[in-house]
């Protein structure tokens, strides 16, 4: 199936509703959206460095204001 959208003419507004839309019918059946193997091999690359010490986690709060910091 193929979709046309006028991409070029919307605005950042309606584009994000579209995204928005897509999203929450994607949500609705969480268990038909398969993750992709190399999203697989990420998360045991991560836990594997979490595990030997090389990285870090923060909480939800640290990551958000470091974010907002650098949107500054």
């Amino acid at each position: 199936m193929s979709v046309d959208l006028p991409l070029d003419s919307m605005s950042v507004s309606e584009k994000m509703q579209v995204l928005e839309t897509v999203w929450s019918s994607l949500c609705q059946n969480p268990g038909d959206v398969q993750s992709p193997e190399w999203h697989q091999q990420v998360l045991k690359e991560r836990t594997q460095r979490l595990e030997n010490g090389e990285a870090s986690v923060s909480t939800w709060a640290d990551a958000k204001a470091r974010l907002l910091k650098l949107g500054q």
